[in-house]
């Protein structure tokens, strides 16, 4: 049964560990790439088949070409990103989770009463730049990479820096000095249970290049304002003594999630976090699908090790989820 079922997603971001998954599981893979960007799937012989389209904007005619067969698409960041949240509502191809929790993840406030309900500490938000009276960073809607991101300490400061932005939705947010740390869950539908899969951090630029340079030698170098583009992701062990409260924040946000909006969040998620040097620990965003720092783990993280006798990534727990509802026949209980 499960290779007559073809898994499926846009050729960006985590989808070469989404097709190896999918082929490790029996399934056959699809990649519906932007032209010029093919290149890694022929390359790494992942897909199947690869579907060429000019612009983002074409997607939809191929999910109507595509709604009618068995076909499942798994979003990630890029889909999400590029459609925006309301058009990938509205797809009619089979759809891995629940696409009425995206509406929650892409809005920055609605995303803070969710996390707010599940007793996480998050940063403090200011409703208006004019009470800015510490150092906060400003970060703009939807799933950019970090893109625009960038630090003020005044009302002053905002002013000067919000200048080249014409993007009209955006959050300022109280900017927390610790550790940043990208936990990477997995709740399944199907037998109610959290994972951990994993955790990251972020490589970015040019953040971590200045990061480098003393700071004798930046007092003498051009002003060079920080970026927070992410150019890649670094694997984690952290501290074991952190595990209980992280298990129990990842329990909470699935469970809130399905009264904001049912069934709920299944299927991989990330809480970003911060830990301080008074290991508080402070959420300050929830992806609610997979994300790109489970990119190492294509053959498994320590904590997957701890819970499988093979190699797991997040692409594959995917794949083998879907495998499970197929041979149950509980397919609804994982397409949203």
């Amino acid at each position: 049964m499960v290779d007559q079922y073809t898994i499926a997603t846009l050729g960006s971001h985590s989808a070469l560990q989404i097709l190896k998954g999918a082929k490790d599981e029996g399934f056959k893979t699809l990649a519906i790439c932007l032209k010029g960007k093919e290149r890694p799937y022929q390359f790494f012989g992942l897909a199947d088949k690869i579907i060429l389209i000019n612009s983002y904007q074409e997607f939809p005619k191929i999910d109507q070409k595509l709604a009618s067969g068995k076909i499942i698409l798994i979003p990630h960041a890029s889909l999400i990103t590029y459609l925006g949240y309301e058009k990938v509502e509205k797809l009619k191809m089979k759809y891995f989770g629940n696409k009425k929790i995206l509406r929650w993840e892409s809005d920055r406030k609605l995303e803070g009463k969710w996390l707010k309900r599940a007793g996480l500490k998050l940063p403090m938000i200011f409703a208006d730049y004019k009470q800015i009276d510490r150092t906060v960073i400003v970060k703009f809607y939807g799933a950019r990479g970090g893109k625009g991101y960038f630090l003020a300490k005044s009302p002053t400061d905002f002013k000067e820096k919000i200048k080249p932005h014409k993007e009209t939705k955006f959050i300022i947010q109280e900017y927390i000095i610790g550790v940043p740390i990208y936990a990477h869950y997995f709740y399944s539908s199907l037998n109610q249970k959290l994972e951990i899969m994993g955790f990251d951090k972020r490589y970015e630029s040019n953040v971590d290049s200045l990061g480098r340079i003393s700071a004798r030698d930046q007092m003498v170098l051009p002003m060079v304002d920080p970026s927070y583009v992410i150019c890649g992701n670094i694997p984690l062990v952290i501290r074991e003594s952190f595990l209980p409260q992280i298990i129990i924040m990842g329990e909470s946000v699935v469970a809130v999630s399905k009264k904001i909006a049912p069934p709920g969040l299944f299927g991989p998620f990330c809480l970003e976090m911060v830990i301080t040097p008074q290991e508080e620990i402070y959420v300050f965003e929830i992806s609610a699908r997979i994300v790109a720092g489970t990119n190492h783990y294509v053959n498994g993280s320590p904590y997957t090790q701890l819970s499988y006798l093979e190699p797991m990534s997040t692409g594959r727990r995917i794949a083998r989820e879907i495998k499970v509802a197929l041979r149950t026949k509980k397919l609804d209980k994982i397409l949203g």
